[in-house]
Parts: C-alpha cells; sequence; structure tokens
C-alpha cells in the first residue's frame, strides 16, 4: 500500500492570499488515537464535489439537512479533517425550502484550501456544529494545509 503523500498546495494559497483563520491552540501533532477517536463519533458524512464557482454560497445535501431538521444550526464551524488548530465559523441558511447552505465564513475558508471546481470534499459532522473536511483536488489525491514544523512566511 503506497503512503500518505503531501498534496498539492500544503499551506500556500493563491497567489500569497492571506490566510486568517480562528486559532484555537498552536498546532499540535495529532495522535493515532485521537484520529481514530474522530472517526468513531462521525454522526454524519457526505461528498460535495464544487461545480461552478468554488467561492459562492454552497449547497448541502438534502439528506443532512434533515438530519439537523430538530436543531437547525445557524453556524457550522469547520476544520481539517485530524487537524485540531484552526476552526473556521460559517454561517448556514435554511431557505424555507428545506434547503441548507454554507455562507459567510464559507469565501474565506475556500480561499484558505485554494478550492476550485472539481475539488471533492468530504465533510463529517461531529455534533454540536462541528464538521471536519477532507479536500480532494482534481488528480483525486487528499490535500493536507496543517504543517507544525513550516515556518511562517514560506
Amino acid at each position: 500500500m503506497a503512503g500518505r503523500g503531501r498534496g498539492r498546495g500544503r499551506g500556500h494559497g493563491r497567489a500569497g492570499a492571506p490566510r486568517a483563520a480562528w486559532s484555537l491552540s498552536p498546532a499540535t501533532s495529532l495522535s493515532t488515537s485521537s484520529y481514530l477517536q474522530e472517526e468513531h463519533q462521525v454522526l454524519f458524512e457526505f461528498i460535495v464535489v464544487l461545480n461552478g464557482d468554488p467561492l459562492g454560497i454552497q449547497r448541502l445535501p438534502d439528506k443532512f439537512t434533515e438530519f439537523v431538521a430538530d436543531n437547525e444550526p445557524s453556524v457550522l464551524h469547520l476544520r481539517e479533517a485530524g487537524c485540531y488548530c484552526c476552526l473556521w465559523p460559517v454561517d448556514v441558511l435554511f431557505d424555507g425550502r428545506g434547503k441548507m447552505y454554507l455562507h459567510t465564513g464559507w469565501e474565506k475558508f475556500a480561499r484558505y484550501n485554494d478550492l476550485q471546481a472539481g475539488c471533492v470534499l468530504t465533510f463529517n459532522y461531529l455534533g454540536d456544529a462541528d464538521m471536519s473536511v477532507k479536500v480532494f483536488d482534481d488528480t483525486s489525491c487528499r490535500r493536507h494545509y496543517h504543517d507544525n514544523n513550516e515556518e511562517e512566511g514560506d
């Protein structure tokens, strides 16, 4: 089995675009047991294929909307799967017709992760409005953005 490679775009945005996120704590290493614990806490999982403008508001699947219907969150907290250092608050809109959208804050998340049309995102809902996100680029390889050894300004 091939080892896990580092995806293209590791920590670098478009043309040096600034990266701002709400930092919970300094970046820390994630142990295997913590990763497995996260996987066991997944309450709902889905994928989104980005078509069109990846910076525009994004509609979430109807089944997920039904899953959270009893407790419609006004915000979801997105973070890269396996990374506990950055949390992106993204406002959620419900259109009254059973549709749910990621709105304010999504563009910052999309720019930070250099999302482009054709990217595939795997969302894991962990409860309490927390979601971990895996980003796969147009080569079908997962991108990794956090790196504890990366120097500022690289």
